[in-house]
């Protein structure tokens, strides 16, 4: 197994459960992105959603 796959399985084990699984969701999104040769022009819906919310907040004074 590669160094990198080892690395997560173990770091999966160590960070708490809500942790463990977010990573999961985002490398599953960039597993599909890159099985679709998106790499370079997908953004993840955790960066989308950041933008939305920092356009919903209140405005800077």
């Amino acid at each position: 197994m590669e160094a990198i796959a080892e690395k997560l399985e173990a770091k999966l084990q160590e960070w708490a459960p809500a942790t463990s699984q977010r990573v999961r969701v985002l490398v599953d999104e960039i597993i599909e992105l890159a099985d679709n040769d998106a790499l370079d022009i997908g953004r993840s819906r955790a960066v989308e959603q950041e933008v939305l919310d920092l356009l919903d907040g209140p405005a800077p004074r």
